[in-house]
């Protein structure tokens, strides 16, 4: 095996891609250097964008670079969804004021909501929040301002942030498209990257994010937050094992949604 760096390097990568997640003492062992010389490698790695670092090893970053038809996107992982959207309704107050983003994991949330015999106030760019709480007596629906964007079934924009910037919530239930310790909260469009910060940006209290295992360590091309600022996750088992073995920031709070059979 090559001692170069270059060459070491390249050959951690096709391991990783092939298996999904290497350890340093594995890595050590195989390549006849020091677990100090791997972990070096593997934080250049992560560095340049090639790998996703855990404790102890390193993982694939898997990456998004064009956005999903929406359709697609409502058809994965229903009952992962389903229960991510029943524990982050159990999170909710009565009396609360709740940004909620585009996304159908989030939709998912809203339509627990609208079960829920609490009066809140939801401000969203999600433009299916309307069928899904229309015969409900409780939500004071308020929609962002913006253009429709038929793919993400969403509004967004100058207009979308202007609507935002006067109004305060003390919870933002946030959708992503890729959820990673480097790269933070992402998505393909720049638009949705934007109108999604400026919720979080005038929330008050507790940021949350609601991602099955498919977006957990994916890196889209446009960031809207680091993970520094997001407060809790609500996730699936897969995507909880996911993450428990990336180095996350110690405050943030993982909650596993359990699907029921």
């Amino acid at each position: 095996m090559s001692t170069i760096p270059a060459g070491r390097q390249q050959y951690i990568l096709s391991l990783i891609r092939s298996e999904g997640t290497v350890t340093v003492s594995q890595l050590a062992q195989e390549l006849e250097v020091s677990e100090l010389t791997i972990r070096r490698d593997l934080d250049q790695m992560a560095a340049r964008g090639l790998v996703e670092r855990t404790h102890g090893g390193a993982t694939e970053r898997r990456t998004l670079a064009v956005e999903p038809d929406y359709p697609q996107k409502a058809q994965e992982y229903p009952a992962e969804k389903a229960a991510i959207g029943k524990a982050v309704a159990a999170m909710v107050e009565a009396g609360d004021t709740l940004y909620i983003n585009s996304g159908s994991s989030t939709l998912a949330v809203i339509q627990a909501l609208a079960k829920l015999d609490k009066s809140i106030t939801i401000v969203t760019n999600n433009a299916d929040a309307f069928w899904a709480c229309k015969e409900s007596e409780n939500i004071r629906l308020i929609f962002c301002g913006g253009v429709y964007r038929q793919r993400s079934h969403s509004v967004s924009g100058s207009l979308a942030s202007l609507v935002i910037s006067q109004i305060n919530a003390n919870k933002a239930i946030i959708g992503v498209d890729g959820f990673s310790p480097s790269a933070g909260l992402t998505t393909p469009i720049l638009e949705e990257a934007e109108t999604t910060r400026a919720m979080i940006e005038q929330t008050v209290g507790s940021v949350i994010v609601v991602a099955a295992a498919n977006k957990i360590g994916v890196v889209s091309n446009f960031r809207t937050v680091g993970l520094e600022e997001v407060d809790v996750l609500v996730t699936d088992q897969d995507g909880g094992d996911i993450v428990n073995q990336m180095e996350i920031p110690k405050n943030l709070a993982i909650v596993i949604a359990a699907t029921t059979l």
